[in-house]
């Protein structure tokens, strides 16, 4: 390949491959100017099909891990020693979650052109002038090549459900999974009734939801992996495209997330390293991906906390799957060989200053049914589950999930596949139930006993207590260790990445936003 070439295609590329070093690095040191160096000496030193800036941020990921794992090098690195860094890349059992080896399988099997097309506009969130003109088309055809390419990647993770099923049973249920989710339409019973026994299937299903919404997270979970979510979060196309702060006078939350860490964290950029990374970038670039690395440590993808970070679930009355249950669970011959969502939490949801608990309407779980406030009691429709990937399951039947309609301001429980409401949410330090895009909306008791989706304003009374049944006095609050993939287990995560020991969170800084 010419310098003229090279030159075009780090101008286009160096920015986020750089920034994705710094994720997997969790450091500003000039390692993450040479691990992107060393991706594109790679990447462009080889041929093959593919979209560009996949390949080179895999690439990345890859250098830090085999850096990561040669002591020799580690002695000269030491930032490779980091556990959120490269020593946990060097530990993760995979960088891709099996909970996204459909999608990995479908997306490794798309021409070139859809792999970019797809990634440009999905995960980088650009207009789709960019990849058009990466790929020297007009817009019309590009986007007509775009649906083309959902449609592929779409029926790529179908076929690869078949092809991959570990039972005749999972391939039965292969149409029934695509068609009622394509067409936004619930399950059959007997469908739902095998994805509470079938690991593999419930998998499929959730990665299937995404095409309906949210196939910017799927893409970037199956592509990245390691740093998948914080890498979304660092693209100023994306950054460009969040709402506006409230007005004066508006209500106003403290923070209180479970990615607020303290002002001065690790990963603050010295400011004498600023230059020896703008490579083709602007400082308004650097200054972004700057606060969004020291406001974001870890997130779902499986990424640990830097000590000066805070915890995402409230009460320290939580109980743990028995061993019992997860015995019953490895048990069962189609579960086996894939990971569950881990479960963080299982109790009631007693509101903070009401007093009652999170329950659904004469106590039915059927789908469609409101969520309401009541006594708290040992109820099974009291009982919920949070698990790491952010939903909230009734335990009385977990194939029913808290669903909020940001829309229509209504909480329900409802099929966990989502389709028009939001089924995903962050249980923040302060015990706001935060739906993950919502933009600010949360779910809180509204008049009389309703439960209702409305914005968050920091008050006692949008803050939930997760409690196990019986446990504690009222108004008990603890925390929990930190986790890795939001989640308490002390070992590796889907992504990889090992958790931390337990500490207790430290106090939330003041609100700058």
């Amino acid at each position: 390949m010419d310098a003229h070439a090279v030159a075009l295609l780090m101008a286009r590329h160096w920015q986020a491959t750089h920034e994705y070093a710094v994720i997997c690095l969790a450091s500003w040191s000039g390692s993450a100017s040479m691990a992107a160096a060393a991706a594109f000496h790679r990447v462009l030193g080889r041929t093959g099909d593919g979209a560009l800036r996949p390949q080179l941020l895999v690439a990345v990921r890859e250098f830090v891990k085999e850096w990561a794992a040669d002591d020799a090098i580690a002695a000269v690195l030491p930032e490779l020693r980091k556990t959120i860094g490269g020593r946990g890349l060097r530990a993760a059992r995979s960088v891709t979650s099996e909970r996204r080896l459909l999608a990995e399988r479908a997306f490794r099997a798309l021409p070139g052109a859809s792999q970019c097309l797809l990634w440009h506009t999905e995960v980088e969130a650009e207009p789709i002038s960019v990849p058009a003109g990466l790929l020297g088309v007009d817009t019309g055809r590009a986007a007509a090549a775009l649906d083309q390419a959902r449609e592929q990647f779409r029926t790529g993770c179908v076929r690869a459900h078949r092809e991959l099923a570990p039972t005749s049973e999972c391939r039965f249920y292969n149409r029934l999974l695509d068609v009622p989710i394509r067409r936004g339409g619930g399950l059959l019973p007997d469908v739902r009734e095998h994805l509470t026994e079938c690991r593999y299937c419930r998998h499929a299903a959730e990665q299937l939801s995404h095409f309906e919404g949210g196939l910017d997270v799927l893409l970037a979970e199956t592509v990245l992996g390691w740093g998948a979510h914080r890498y979304l979060d660092s693209r100023p196309a994306r950054a460009a495209g969040r709402p506006a702060p409230a007005p004066p006078g508006a209500a106003r939350a403290k923070p209180g997330g479970r990615h607020r860490p303290v002002p001065a964290g690790p990963l603050a950029p010295p400011r004498r390293n600023a230059r020896a990374v703008l490579v083709g970038a602007g400082l308004t670039s650097l200054a972004l991906l700057a606060t969004v690395l020291v406001t974001k440590v870890w997130s779902d993808d499986g990424g640990v906390p830097t000590p000066g970070a805070t915890w995402g679930v409230v009460s320290g009355n939580t109980v743990r799957p028995s061993p019992s249950e997860v015995s019953r669970n490895a048990g069962s011959p189609s579960t086996a060989s894939m990971g569950d969502p881990v479960e963080i939490g299982h109790g009631t949801l007693r509101n903070a200053d009401a007093g009652l608990c999170l329950d659904t309407r004469d106590a039915r779980t059927a789908d469609g049914t409101p969520a309401v406030l009541a006594r708290c009691s040992s109820a099974g429709s009291q009982q919920w589950i949070y698990q790491e990937d952010g939903l909230l399951r009734s335990a009385a039947d977990p194939a029913l999930c808290l669903d909020a309609d940001a829309e229509k301001r209504s909480v329900v429980v409802a099929d966990c596949l989502p389709r028009t409401g939001e089924v995903r949410y962050d249980l923040t330090v302060r015990g706001e139930l935060l739906l993950r895009r919502g933009k600010g909306l949360l779910v809180a008791p509204g008049k009389g006993e309703t439960v209702v989706v409305t914005e968050r304003n920091g008050s006692t009374g949008q803050q939930w207590l997760l409690e196990s049944t019986g446990a504690g006095a009222p108004g008990q609050q603890g925390t929990h260790s930190p986790r890795d993939t939001e989640s308490d287990r002390p070992s590796a995560g889907p992504g990889g990445e090992p958790s931390a020991p337990g500490l207790a969170p430290p106090p939330l800084p003041p609100s700058d936003s």
